[in-house]
């Protein structure tokens, strides 16, 4: 029997051990979700005012393929331009406990409270493309619109020989682009003296309502010479209306998307001015990634390159 004991024991002894070293079975796995070395997977929540856009469609692919990039999980919310929606969306994040929001408002006013909740729930806020006018945001990365109303403005201008009547069609009221943008074109019109302004109206940033505001501008205004749209959608839907009415008028948009730089490239419009969407997206991102990761951002605000493309160089940047 002594004999038995001595030989069973020490098998009994391996067992335990092996039992003790055996926890990466079922259940014994990490938390990593991807990321590996045992961290929680980074989320990172991007509220977007609309996706109806091809300007913010690339914000959000460069924001993924960075996303993509860092094995972090990007969840998109498209607000389509509806506050309400936005700042529920951005709530929803909260709840979610994302790592980090990031914010292209629709009313760089009306979502300051949604902000302040983040704040308050200790979840950083980077704003891109917009400013953001309240609660405490990690930085912002954005063009410089006021620079960007001017630049277009003064292409306009300049077509016109330093004389003309024109149009201003506005984007989304509170949001900080459509105040800046305007900013820069009333600056560009106190330099040129020669300039009249006959009309301003908003046409939210979008294509269509670009065509029907213009419809009526062109009516109040048949002897119109140019149109400083605040970015590309309205300024192709203007251009619509001007080709269906049979005028000759001069339009200039900003954002430099695809279809502004055929319509530049077929003489249609004088000029653009291009931001880097893709950029944005992207850098918003990286950022976000270093906050999550308990780093910090030492510039409140990164400015985005700007580019004048007109039919001098836009073969440059035709895709």
């Amino acid at each position: 029997m002594k004999k038995r004991l001595w030989f069973i024991a020490p098998l009994l002894t391996a067992a335990l051990l092996l039992a003790a070293c055996g926890g990466g079975g079922a259940g014994g796995g990490s938390e990593s979700g991807g990321q590996g070395g045992g961290k929680k997977q980074v989320t990172v929540g991007l509220a977007l005012s609309t996706l109806n856009n091809p300007y913010f469609v690339t914000l959000r692919d460069g924001a993924q393929k960075a996303a993509d990039a860092a094995g972090v999980k990007l969840i998109v919310a498209d607000a389509g331009n509806d506050l309400s929606k936005q700042t529920s969306q951005i709530e929803d994040f909260i709840t979610q406990k994302v790592d980090v929001i990031v914010v292209n408002p629709v009313d760089s006013d009306g979502i300051v409270p949604a902000v302040q909740k983040a704040n308050d729930a200790h979840i950083p806020v980077i704003a891109v493309d917009r400013g953001v006018n309240g609660g405490k945001v990690a930085t912002t990365i954005a063009s410089d619109n006021v620079e960007a109303g001017k630049m277009a403005a003064e292409a306009l201008f300049k077509a016109l020989g330093g004389s003309g009547k024109v149009a201003e069609l506005e984007g989304v009221p509170g949001a900080s682009a459509t105040r800046d943008r305007g900013k820069g074109f009333d600056q560009a019109v106190q330099a040129n003296s020669g300039i009249q302004v006959v009309a301003k109206q908003t046409a939210n940033f979008d294509r269509s309502q670009g065509l029907s505001v213009m419809e009526n501008i062109l009516q109040a205004n048949p002897d119109l010479n140019g149109v400083f749209a605040e970015n590309d959608e309205m300024a192709l839907g203007a251009l619509q209306a001007i080709k269906n009415a049979g005028k000759a008028v001069k339009v200039v948009g900003i954002d430099g998307t695809d279809d502004a730089l055929k319509a530049i490239k077929a003489g249609d419009m004088v000029a653009t001015v291009a931001q880097q969407p893709e950029w944005m997206g992207k850098t918003a991102v990286e950022d976000a990634v270093k906050l999550a990761q308990g780093g910090s951002i030492d510039q409140a605000f990164t400015a985005a390159p700007l580019t004048l493309i007109d039919a001098s160089n836009v073969d440059q940047y035709l895709k």
